[in-house]
């Protein structure tokens, strides 16, 4: 049975601005705020009222507890929120929905500016699902959300334990998996790809890892020019998911 984790339909938020934040913020719903045991000082006052008047439940926990659990031990502050993320869910539901054509797996991205600006150009883009395993990459955190400009709530995130899961059940289910490299043996501006495609964004420093590679379909590339060699990874993800809303252009009008 695939790993499925409590998480996956939360967005995690630690340290105290960050959860005064999200309480002082009507748009999310906030499912529960925890809070360590013996916390106080700034922000603890705040926090406990906007949870009060908002009617969202304060549980309290270990220092330890909370660590563990927020994910983030040098920085939680003693506190953390679970924040509904109403687009987020495992990727084995989102494998039966007829509408999930265009989706974009991140494979061993650990910098959350990068993982953030991903979020937010594919949600842009109307990308149907980003792929963001639990493992080999940048946790969804505050640092993630502030990239995104708060798009991380709202991103049609697909969770997985691992990109090689997710690339091996996304090739069992039809999907045409593309990955980007600079020997790719085609452009992404010609490259033809089905409806069902699912663009691999690997990490700058090693590529796409082996147990994702095994599974593409093919490789493309981004023309260069000017002794340019490579992109940020995260512009990388704006030329190819823009060139999927250009390809859908023609259907649209």
């Amino acid at each position: 049975m695939a790993e499925v984790s409590p998480k996956d339909r939360f967005v995690t938020v630690y340290g105290r601005n960050p959860v005064i934040e999200v309480l002082d913020d009507a748009s999310l719903v906030v499912d529960k705020v925890v809070l360590a045991d013996g916390a106080r000082g700034h922000g603890v006052g705040e926090i406990l009222e906007l949870a009060r008047d908002r009617g969202v439940p304060v549980q309290r926990a270990s220092v330890e507890r909370v660590k563990k659990l927020a994910g983030n031990g040098r920085q939680d502050q003693g506190v953390f929120a679970d924040v509904v993320a109403p687009r987020m869910r495992p990727l084995a539901d989102a494998l039966d929905d007829p509408h999930l054509h265009q989706v974009v797996l991140v494979d061993g991205v650990t910098t959350p500016a990068n993982l953030g600006m991903i979020l937010r150009t594919a949600t842009a883009a109307g990308i149907d699902g980003i792929v963001v395993p639990r493992r080999g990459v940048a946790s969804i955190d505050p640092m993630v959300v502030k990239a995104s400009a708060g798009v991380a709530f709202r991103a049609p995130i697909l969770k997985v334990a691992t990109a090689g899961e997710a690339a091996a059940w996304l090739a069992r289910a039809g999907f045409h998996l593309v990955g980007l490299a600079a020997d790719g043996s085609s452009s992404v501006f010609d490259a033809p790809w089905p409806e069902n495609v699912v663009l691999v964004l690997g990490s700058e420093t090693y590529g796409v890892s082996a147990d994702v590679a095994e599974h593409i379909s093919s490789w493309a590339s981004i023309p260069m020019a000017g002794g340019v060699d490579s992109l940020n990874v995260s512009a990388a993800a704006a030329v190819v998911c823009f060139e999927l809303v250009r390809r859908s252009m023609p259907q649209l009008l």
